[in-house]
């Protein structure tokens, strides 16, 4: 099977929000077709690992089959909570918009149903 590799940006957009020291980040699959791929290869292991040292905590991942949806808790995220820290980088909106540069495989076949930045 021939596959490419994208970014995530082609196959979903997310949304996020901050509580405390936890944010709470979802990606939602443009095509229901798409959301096994995300099921497959977005582990919460592999979104804490891209991340690096920016979520201290756990990261759990619940899987909303019926939106074609993951969402994941990371533990640890903010640096002691959005108004603790006097880092704007660890907001949850940068660790959702960074996510969209995560790498998946897509195979030939789905490869139509991705979306592409149009230029500006």
């Amino acid at each position: 099977m021939t596959t490419t590799t994208v970014l995530l940006e082609q196959l979903a957009h997310t949304r996020s929000g901050d509580k405390g020291n936890t944010s709470n980040i979802s990606v939602f699959a443009y095509e229901p077709a798409l959301y096994p791929l995300l099921k497959e290869q977005l582990t919460a292991a592999r979104f804490k690992a891209f991340h690096r040292d920016a979520i201290k905590g756990e990261v759990l991942r619940y899987e909303v089959d019926n939106l074609d949806a993951l969402n994941f808790v990371a533990h640890g995220a903010l640096g002691g909570g959005v108004s603790r820290s006097l880092s704007l980088d660890n907001y949850g909106k940068a660790l959702s918009a960074a996510i969209l540069g995560f790498e998946i495989d897509v195979p030939a076949e789905l490869v139509p149903l991705l979306r592409t930045r149009k230029p500006a």
